[in-house]
């Protein structure tokens, strides 16, 4: 249930009875002070100086027309004409009751619009490094949120599977395969494997002039070259298949649609953009120049789409997967994550794309850029002797650094128990460490934060979950199937109820702006809110009466499943055990 929706949905039909124009929102919001309620509505202050009227006067006739009986238990007038709304305890603890048991939570779904994703996006020539952390963990969680409130999701994996850098890699690896070697062997490690052939790509002539035959061959499609070609695609995409499992992220292989998935239309898109009057000759190269872009001199701002020798550049991949999402996929949303590095060329496409009519008006473009990851002397995050960090790396360090922590703080776990929880907490920890920060912003990689039991910190979360957990295994029932009646007395077990059932509220904001940290915040919140209640209302303790035991039970139930329900939209996930 949203009860932001509820809320704002009455006071709308209040303001409308009190002759507020329709334009004019009821503007509820969760209130920022316990003391002036658990919402407000403010939308009376901008509607009564456009009617001429005191706001107070107008916010008294809203609230005579406004109909909450069975869920606030108080309405008031505070201040210039702030409605301050007071939920009713019984009516909060049956909506917890209802959303507890409810297989989404009461989340309702709240659009089926077609929405495609584009994220992760590595470059097959090399392996996946610290650099696709942040598309990939950001693009996921959105789309897992997006699915959650009933989007239809489409997953775009854009990987950079095709261009000049393949004719030296499939020179390269024909040679170790004509001298025995499997291509899986020979690939075992991406990073050496593209260095060796750039350096024989710079070196040997003979191997040079190969190279660059192998390009040509390999765009008209020869068959033994594009063997070739498939053959470093598969091993090298197996790669990142590794990654995506090990992080726990939803991409598969049928989700990527790389650049070699529009060859055969990047022709035909220039053709269009020439007859279009969009593309033309500029030096030889097929340039769009955009006046929508132009810079402070209000010179245009050139988009090449074909360079000199007839090759195509990403601008032109791009319009081409723009085209093809719109067009072919159906999509009504359009979501690109890469770092903020690209918002220039992102607003490139989007606008000659625009231009081009190859998306409607209708279709929303967003660009969801991110900051870097920093080294803690804030500088982009690199090895000690400064060359990218491979994410598999990273990864495993993650695991052996969480087992150390896990370790020292349940020395009892059996190894299995002890592999298993370290792998979750490890993965836990590097994700919502990123995602708990605003997108848009740079964040330093510092381990010990991120591993850390305490603040707002992935592990600390993972913990609250397992403390629910061993609650219920103290009092002997099932967690998942343990259903009883909710009574709010105490003022921590309202504060508790509130903010679980502000759950959607929160999913519904993440779907309209892709920010991960505001669903972290809440989670962070959440958790220290069911910290205080525990501490304040005791549930397993000699002298407490059965009814009461089970109502705190249940509102602890629903305080473990939203946290491993927004954790697991996070692609987090948590153990009964720790």
């Amino acid at each position: 249930m949203n009860i932001r929706s509820l809320l704002q949905e009455r006071v709308r039909d209040a303001m409308t009875k009190a002759g507020v124009p329709a334009e004019f929102s009821a503007h509820v919001a969760p209130s920022k002070n316990a003391k002036f309620g658990d919402y407000q509505a403010n939308g009376a202050m901008a509607a009564a100086k456009a009617m001429q009227q005191k706001p107070r006067d107008l916010a008294q006739s809203i609230c005579e027309q406004l109909d909450l009986s069975e869920i606030a238990s108080k309405v008031e007038i505070a201040g210039p004409g702030f409605i301050n709304i007071y939920l009713q305890p019984a009516w909060l603890a049956s909506a917890v009751q209802q959303a507890a048991t409810h297989n989404k939570l009461g989340v309702e779904a709240s659009t089926d619009e077609r929405v495609v994703l584009d994220y992760s996006g590595p470059n097959l020539a090399k392996e996946m490094h610290v650099g696709h952390l942040r598309s990939t963990i950001i693009g996921d969680a959105t789309a897992r949120i997006l699915e959650f409130v009933g989007a239809d999701v489409i997953r775009q994996n854009h990987v950079g599977d095709w261009g000049t850098q393949f004719g030296m890699l499939i020179a390269e690896l024909e040679d170790k395969m004509d001298e025995g070697e499997q291509a899986s062997l020979a690939l075992q490690d991406l990073e050496l494997f593209y260095q060796a052939a750039k350096k024989r790509f710079d070196a040997e002539s003979e191997f040079a002039d190969r190279a660059r035959d192998y390009v040509v061959k390999l765009q008209a499609e020869q068959e033994h070259v594009l063997k070739l070609w498939q053959l470093f695609r598969d091993v090298s995409l197996s790669h990142s298949e590794a990654i995506y499992d090990k992080l726990n992220v939803s991409l598969t292989a049928k989700d990527i649609h790389g650049e070699s998935a529009y060859n055969d239309d990047l022709a035909v898109l220039v053709k269009e953009l020439q007859d279009k009057g969009l593309a033309v000759e500029d030096d030889g190269a097929q340039v769009c120049f955009l006046d929508e872009l132009a810079d402070k001199e209000g010179n245009p701002s050139p988009v090449i789409v074909q360079k000199k020798d007839g090759g195509y550049l990403y601008a032109t991949t791009d319009l081409a997967a723009l085209r093809y999402r719109c067009g072919k996929l159906g999509a009504k949303r359009i979501q690109i994550f890469t770092d903020d590095r690209q918002s220039l060329h992102i607003k490139q496409v989007f606008t000659l794309g625009r231009k081009a009519a190859f998306v409607s008006d209708e279709v929303k473009l967003e660009h969801r850029a991110f900051g870097k990851m920093l080294g803690k002397d804030g500088k982009p995050f690199k090895t000690r002797s400064g060359g990218t960090v491979k994410l598999a790396e990273l990864l495993d360090e993650a695991i052996d650094k969480a087992a150390e922590v896990v370790k020292s703080k349940n020395p009892e776990l059996s190894d299995a128990e002890m592999a298993q929880v370290s792998q979750k907490v490890g993965i836990g920890a590097v994700k919502y460490a990123d995602l708990s920060k605003t997108r848009t912003n740079d964040y330093v990689f510092d381990w010990e934060s991120m591993l850390s039991f305490e603040g707002n910190t992935g592990p600390y979360l993972q913990y609250a979950y397992t403390r629910i957990a061993s609650i219920f295994r103290k009092a002997g029932v099932e967690l998942d199937s343990f259903d009883a009646a909710i009574e709010l007395d105490a003022d921590k077990e309202q504060a508790l109820a509130l903010k679980l059932l502000r759950f959607s509220e929160v999913a519904e904001q993440v779907v309209e702006d892709a920010y991960p940290h505001v669903l972290c915040n809440y989670l962070y919140e959440l958790a220290s809110l069911f910290m205080s209640f525990y501490e304040a209302c005791p549930i397993l303790k000699e002298g407490i009466s059965s009814e009461l035991r089970d109502s705190r039970l249940m509102l602890s139930k629903a305080t473990a499943r939203t946290l491993a329900c927004g954790l697991d939209l996070l692609g987090i996930k948590v153990m009964d055990k720790m």
